[in-house]
């Protein structure tokens, strides 16, 4: 059984990592190495997931001054994924 409370720390949790994460079900039901059977209940973790998100950013509006800029954000998003391949041919590939 997974309550409302583990469902909200791990929403919590995702977005103080990332405030802009998008969450889904699926991600909450992996994080408590639980599986969702019968999908009756994903409606409702849904439901959960969108107010804490909400309830989230009216909190951080007020500490928006002091978020560091988008570019320098993304620069440590890129340094994160080390040895990501670009999608371009091989230097081995000739084209006909």
């Amino acid at each position: 059984m997974i309550t409302d409370k583990q469902i909200r720390q791990i929403v919590t949790g995702f977005l103080t990592e990332d405030p802009w994460r998008i969450i889904v079900p699926a991600m909450v039901y992996n994080e408590l190495q639980k599986r969702c059977k019968c999908a009756g209940c994903v409606p409702n973790v849904v439901d959960i997931i969108i107010t804490v998100t909400e309830e989230y950013h009216l909190q951080i509006t007020d500490k928006s001054a002091e978020a560091p800029p988008v570019h320098a954000r993304l620069s440590v998003m890129g340094r994160k994924r080390p040895g990501v391949r670009n999608e371009r041919r091989s230097a081995g590939h000739r084209a006909a």
